[in-house]
């Protein structure tokens, strides 16, 4: 009987990972939509509701992610769409804290406290390698899976995002307390951001170069002349 039930079972499975719009993908559409209202709601000075809006869009990352292994609902489409929508969230949320925190905020969030906009072409440079020798080697057909490094990568970058935010909501705070007097910065929350920007920096350049390394043998083979 059991002999007889496998078969069912795996057709159901195969159908199930052929459906293009599944949970997985829905959930990596919706959080190209939660990345729109940060980018929106970022420049226009709504610190609170565009944390809101980013926690929301990483959740969303693990939960599609999970969904997809949990019920075998991996597609192509999924492949391109999920890592997609992350680099839009990261890198997009990354440039536009730097434009933020160099801007008005400056003036009360010390400079070594910053997301500088060297770190932000750091995060992107990174990302457009990483798509680029993804393209190379899968189109080769070679494996070139997310790593350990890589997923580690992106909960520094989102710790430091975070941190960044709160950075942003502390100076209106700030401002108010100190309407009379210099503006003075928390000491422990520009420890804090110092800590979690340097870490998110160095963890995007170690995974960066792991997939450099993981991509260098193809390279070395020479281009075969037909």
């Amino acid at each position: 009987m059991d002999d007889q039930k496998q078969p069912q079972a795996s057709a159901t499975t195969d159908t199930a990972s052929e459906v293009v719009w599944n949970v997985p993908n829905v959930l990596s559409m919706f959080r190209l939509v939660f990345a729109a209202a940060v980018f929106v709601l970022l420049p226009l000075g709504f610190y609170a509701s565009a944390l809101v809006m980013f926690l929301v869009s990483a959740a969303t990352d693990f939960v599609d992610g999970w969904w997809a292994r949990r019920f075998n609902q991996i597609t192509k489409l999924g492949r391109v769409l999920d890592p997609f929508c992350d680099k839009i969230l990261v890198c997009g949320t990354f440039i536009l804290l730097a434009v933020e925190m160099n801007g008005a905020a400056s003036s009360i969030i010390p400079p070594y406290a910053r997301i500088a906009g060297w770190m932000a072409v750091v995060v992107v440079a990174r990302e457009l390698l990483v798509t680029a020798l993804r393209s190379a080697v899968e189109g080769s057909g070679g494996d070139f899976s997310a790593k350990m490094a890589g997923k580690l990568k992106m909960w520094f970058q989102c710790i430091a995002i975070v941190a960044a935010f709160v950075a942003l909501l502390s100076v209106g705070e700030v401002t108010v307390r100190d309407a009379f007097e210099q503006p003075k910065f928390p000491w422990w929350l520009a420890g804090i951001m110092v800590l979690a920007n340097w870490t998110a920096v160095l963890s995007t350049l170690w995974s960066g170069w792991g997939y450099v390394r993981a991509a260098a043998p193809m390279f070395r083979n020479p281009v075969r002349q037909e």
